[in-house]
């Protein structure tokens, strides 16, 4: 019998009751969850990843701003590219590959 009153007093023991409940309280009911910080710490992670992305094209785009700041021969080069410029007389024809378009 007094086995049963130690399980007892142990189990039903006020600073245990409050410790569990307040346990409980933090992991399931708070507004800083565990399921909450889960997705938090998530998406933190895929905003690292863009922020890492994005740091690598402004170093590409600043050398390649600083390449065509600096030779006119590339600025040239680069505007015919990739904006289809011409010289005054100068004819300018376009080829396009249509047979990656088709599918056997």
């Amino acid at each position: 019998m007094s086995v049963i009153k130690l399980v007892f007093r142990i189990l039903f023991n006020k600073y245990l009751l409050t410790t569990v409940a307040f346990v409980v309280w933090m992991v399931f009911f708070d507004s800083n969850n565990l399921m909450t910080r889960n997705k938090l710490q998530e998406k933190l992670d895929g905003l690292n990843v863009e922020k890492q992305f994005y740091i690598q094209e402004i170093r590409k785009d600043s050398t390649l701003t600083n390449q065509l700041m600096s030779d006119s021969s590339q600025l040239e080069k680069y505007a015919r590219e990739h904006y289809l410029m011409k010289k005054d007389k100068e004819d300018l024809f376009l080829v396009i590959d249509t047979t990656a378009d088709r599918h056997p």
